[in-house]
C-alpha cells in the first residue's frame, strides 16, 4: 500500500526518467564477408532497437542464417565479392523501400557512400584490433556515378578494440565495449560451469580456417588431456561428425563461445578479431596461430600485451608435428600467472568503456529526430 500523502506513482516514475521524447529512427547496417561482421554489429544493432529505433541488416546471402541465428532482421544483398556496382545498387533499392535516417557499417567505404548518397549520417563501427584500413574495391567508379566528390569520413567513427592495444596515429574513435555476441541453442550444464580441479582449453578455427591438419588436432587433444585439461573443440557440425568419433572424450561441436568464455582457462585459435575480442572479455590468455597477415596483426598486437602467445607456421622446424609446438605454448601460459593476470587487465579495459546503448545516444544526436520536451 501507498503511504499516505506519498506522491502518484506516475510523478515517481516521470522523476527517475530522463524527460526526453526520442523520435523513431531506421538505422540500416551493413555486413560481409565473415560471421564476424554480422556478429560484431549484432550488440549496437539489438541496443538501437531496444531504444525504440527500427532496425535492418543488409549481409551477404552467405550471412543469412548467421543473422537469423541471433534474432537480427536482414535482407540479402550481392555479397563482397561480387560487382561494386550491383551492390550499391542493391542497397539503394533497399533504402527505397526502406528509407534509413542512419547508416552503420565497417568493412569498406561503400556504406559510407551511401550514406552520403541519401545525405543521411554514416557511422562507421571497427573491430579489427589494429591498423583499421577500409578498401576501395573498384569503387572509384562508383563516386562519379553517385555524384561524389571523395569517400566521405564517418559522423562517429566506434571502435571495440581496448584502448592500449590501439596503434598510435589510427584515427580518433570513439570507445565502445564488445559484448561478445553468437548463436544459441539450447545450453548444457557443462556450458556455463567449470571443471572442477583442472584447466578447460578451448579450440577453435572460426568458421573459414583450419588451423590443423592430418591427425595433429587428435594429437594435441592427447598432450593437453595428460597435462590434466578438458579439451573442447568448437567446429560446425560437418566437421565435428567427421572428429567425433576420432577424439574420445573431447567434446566437439556448437560450442557457444560468449557463454563458455568464462569457463576457460585458455583459447587456442586462428586469430579472427571476434574470436580475440570473446576471449579479452572473458579474461581469457590466447594462443594464437594466425594464418594470415590480417590475422597476423591481431596476434601481434593481443601477444604484446602479454595475455597471449602467437605461434606462426614458419617457427615450426621442419618436420615436426605443430602439436607438439602447440601443446609446449598451451603448457607455458597454463603454468604462468602472467598471461592471465594480463587477460584480467585486458578485461577491466573493456569493462569501463562506454555501453552500446550509450552509443546509440551518440548516433541518435546526429541526426535532427532527437527532441528535448518533458515526459507528461
Amino acid at each position: 500500500m501507498r503511504p499516505e500523502g506519498a506522491a502518484p506513482w506516475s510523478q515517481l516514475v516521470n522523476s527517475t526518467v530522463a524527460r526526453e521524447a526520442r523520435i523513431a529512427m531506421k538505422f540500416l547496417f551493413t555486413a560481409g564477408g565473415s560471421q564476424a561482421t554480422v556478429y560484431s554489429v549484432a550488440p549496437l544493432a539489438t541496443a538501437a532497437r531496444n531504444a525504440g529505433h527500427e532496425i535492418l541488416l543488409a549481409a551477404d546471402e552467405s550471412l543469412a542464417e548467421a543473422a537469423e541465428a541471433i534474432a537480427v532482421p536482414a535482407v540479402s544483398i550481392p555479397g563482397v565479392g561480387g560487382m561494386a556496382r550491383a551492390r550499391v545498387d542493391a542497397l539503394l533499392d533497399l533504402a527505397e523501400d526502406w528509407p534509413p535516417d542512419v547508416v552503420v557499417g565497417g568493412l569498406t567505404y561503400l556504406p559510407g557512400l551511401i550514406a552520403a548518397r541519401l545525405e543521411v549520417p554514416y557511422v562507421r563501427q571497427v573491430w579489427d584490433i589494429g591498423p583499421s584500413k577500409r578498401a576501395e574495391q573498384g569503387l572509384r567508379p562508383e563516386l562519379e556515378r553517385l555524384g561524389l566528390a571523395g569517400f566521405p569520413d564517418p559522423g562517429l567513427l566506434i571502435d571495440t578494440c581496448p584502448p592500449s592495444l590501439r596503434p598510435p596515429l589510427t584515427p580518433t574513435a570513439q570507445p565502445m565495449r564488445c559484448i561478445p555476441r553468437n548463436p544459441q541453442g539450447r545450453l548444457e550444464r557443462w556450458m556455463y560451469t567449470r571443471p572442477k580441479g583442472r584447466p578447460r582449453v578451448l579450440i577453435t578455427s572460426g568458421t573459414r580456417t583450419s588451423i590443423f591438419s592430418g591427425g595433429s588436432l587428435r594429437h594435441l587433444a592427447d598432450e593437453l588431456t595428460m597435462m590434466g585439461a578438458e579439451v573442447l573443440i568448437a567446429a560446425p557440425q560437418k566437421a565435428a561428425e567427421e572428429l567425433g568419433a576420432e577424439l574420445g572424450d573431447v567434446r566437439v561441436g556448437w560450442i557457444p563461445l560468449d557463454v563458455v568464455a568464462p569457463t576457460c582457462d585458455l583459447a587456442v585459435h586462428h586469430g579472427g578479431a571476434a574470436t580475440a575480442l570473446t576471449f579479452m572479455t572473458a579474461e581469457v590468455p590466447q594462443l594464437i596461430m594466425p594464418q594470415n597477415g590480417y590475422a597476423e596483426r591481431i596476434a601481434q598486437a593481443v601477444s604484446s600485451s602479454g595475455a597471449a602467445l602467437t605461434l606462426n607456421p614458419q617457427q615450426q622446424e621442419p618436420g615436426q608435428d605443430p602439436a607438439e609446438a602447440i601443446a609446449a605454448d598451451c603448457r607455458e601460459i597454463l603454468s604462468t600467472p602472467r598471461y592471465t593476470q594480463q587477460a584480467q587487465a585486458l578485461a577491466k579495459q573493456i569493462v569501463t568503456l562506454p555501453a552500446p546503448s550509450e552509443i546509440v545516444r551518440m548516433i541518435e544526436a546526429l541526426t535532427s529526430k532527437t527532441l528535448v520536451a518533458p515526459i507528461s
